[in-house]
């Protein structure tokens, strides 16, 4: 009879058992945010409420921001997975409803949210507003706070203490406005997130406009929620700022595993967080998908790797998988019957351009006599002209000199994409030459009908790893280049990865890298051309 009463008019009829059990109630959902999602579901989806431990991770980061343990927060799960639900529609409404014994905490708190698209973030305003509005929110803290009446739109609704929340889009105004939380919730569209433009300006207005909003900075917090679209996206950006990361990819890989400091507890105890998943391959959350719609989004393998397993690029690599590349344990590198430098040019000093880059290569035999190639070198940086010319002639030359940090290789010959940088880069390299090394200018794409892009040249040596005739040593130059591999092209930089496909498809049109099957047909021919001719010429 009473218990859809709220609590003012329980106080009011005298009933006192009543009245302790919608405190007791009240208490639980506010000490747990997940629990207060769960039991507020229904006012906010239609939807059947699917919890699961990562929604309980999600609301524990959440609650240490709210105490002021976690400043900084980027969080990165699967989609469908009722995040927005949690970080977007609960969190502020649970917030307003805690004890004001820290900055975030309170109806005072004022929070700024924004999302790729307007209407995204407009839509979880409206239902943290219906939450709030809602006849279980009212009857348990209706009497903490109201929304004020001048002050009650879509994008911005504020209470009677001055706490707000505002909304806007990545990339929109947010003059005037400010908080004492910023949150973003999917800055970045998955179809756009290929244009390096669209990329850096979500980042620019990050740096330059939403992290500047913040009210105390001392004291604000800062999260991101969404999934990882590419290596330079904003969570990228964000890790090496010192952010606190919550990473939970669909399928628990053992190498990737999570864990973080949610804060000191009483006893001055760190208390951590950590993926309680231990199988490898072992599925979060099989309530919402199943292994036939997994198998569906394996297909996209760029997908599956950013949107669903949290990082930029299939494991392993796309294109060249890091297991391509034969691991060369010898202290020393082997004999070389030659050594070639691949430059990919663009002479500048300013590091939001892209940079210059060179690989060394040496051809070699293995026991059977097989042809190999080996990465020797790899350098990359931002110089201008003349000094990207010198650094390049003390790279691929030998001579007295002394005092270089960097080793030094008597290099046969220098190739250089023939772009309009590289063109010049040849003149000025072969008049300090001397000419006493070939340097190249090479179109590594083609012309006309058959011209390449950047992706087709990388898969038009890709056979050559396959084939295990790669080798790089366990030496970070090394790493450098076989990372940049297994990213692209979701990858920051593709420089290195312009002279590794350029380099070797020189090694394999000017006829040094025969794969086993080319060069065994070839032995047999040259067998079979000296039978003839012994047939043929008698002696």
């Amino acid at each position: 009879m009473y218990e859809d009463l709220p609590y003012p008019e329980l106080v009011k009829r005298g009933k006192i058992k009543e009245r302790l059990k919608l405190i007791e109630a009240a208490r639980f959902y506010e000490d747990s945010l997940y629990e207060f999602l769960k039991a507020g579901w229904r006012h906010i989806d239609p939807a059947v409420f699917v919890g699961g431990w990562h929604l309980a991770a999600i609301a524990e980061h959440l609650e240490a921001v709210t105490r002021g343990h976690i400043k900084r927060l980027l969080i990165n799960v699967p989609p469908r997975m009722s995040k927005s639900s949690m970080v977007s529609v609960a969190w502020p409404a649970w917030t307003w409803l805690q004890k004001p014994d820290s900055y975030l905490a309170g109806p005072e708190v004022q929070f700024l949210y924004a999302s790729y698209a307007e209407s995204l973030a407009v839509r979880d305003s409206i239902k943290t507003r219906r939450l709030i509005e809602s006849p279980w929110y009212q009857r348990f803290w209706g009497d903490r706070f109201q929304l004020v009446e001048d002050q009650n739109t879509k994008i911005k609704f504020e209470n009677t203490y001055k706490g707000y929340r505002f909304c806007t889009s990545v990339g929109g105004t947010v003059t005037g406005e400010g908080g004492a939380v910023l949150a973003i919730d999917d800055a970045h569209k998955a179809d756009e997130v290929e244009s390096e433009l669209v990329r850096r300006s979500v980042i620019d207005w990050y740096d330059e406009v939403f992290s500047t909003r913040m009210n105390d900075p001392k004291q604000g917090a800062i999260v991101v929620i969404g999934q990882r679209v590419h290596e330079d996206d904003i969570s990228g950006h964000l890790m090496e700022k010192g952010f606190t990361q919550l990473v939970i990819p669909m399928e628990y890989e053992e190498d990737r595993h999570c864990v973080t400091v949610l804060g000191i507890d009483e006893e001055g105890k760190t208390v951590k967080w950590e993926d309680p998943r231990t199988k490898e391959g072992e599925m979060l959350c099989e309530g919402r998908y199943g292994v036939e719609e997994l198998a569906e989004q394996k297909k996209k393998p760029f997908v599956w790797a950013g949107q669903f397993q949290q990082r930029p690029a299939p494991k392993g690599g796309s294109i060249i998988k890091r297991e391509y590349w034969r691991l060369w344990e010898e202290p020393r590198f082997p004999q070389f019957e030659y050594l070639m430098a691949s430059l990919d040019t663009a002479y500048t000093e300013k590091q939001e351009n892209d940079p210059s880059a060179l690989t060394i290569w040496g051809l070699f035999r293995d026991k059977a006599n097989n042809p190999k190639i080996m990465l020797v070198w790899s350098w990359r940086d931002w110089l201008e002209f003349p000094s990207l010319c010198q650094k390049i002639i003390d790279i691929c030359t030998v001579d007295r000199r002394v005092g270089l940090s960097h080793p030094r290789f008597p290099v046969d010959r220098i190739i250089v994409e023939a772009k309009a940088s590289g063109y010049s880069i040849v003149q000025e390299l072969s008049s300090m030459l001397r000419h006493k090394i070939p340097v190249d200018a090479i179109n590594p794409g083609g012309k006309g009908r058959f011209a390449m892009d950047k992706t087709a040249r990388l898969y038009s040596v890709q056979h050559l790893f396959a084939d295990g005739m790669i080798y790089a040593p366990d030496r970070q130059f090394a790493e450098n280049v076989i990372r940049e591999c297994e990213v692209f092209p979701k990858g920051s930089h593709d420089d290195l990865v312009d002279t590794v496909s350029m380099g070797l498809r020189y090694f394999r049109d000017a006829g040094f890298a025969l794969m086993r099957e080319e060069y065994s047909r070839e032995f047999v021919d040259d067998l079979m051309l000296k039978s003839r001719q012994g047939a043929l010429y008698p002696v």
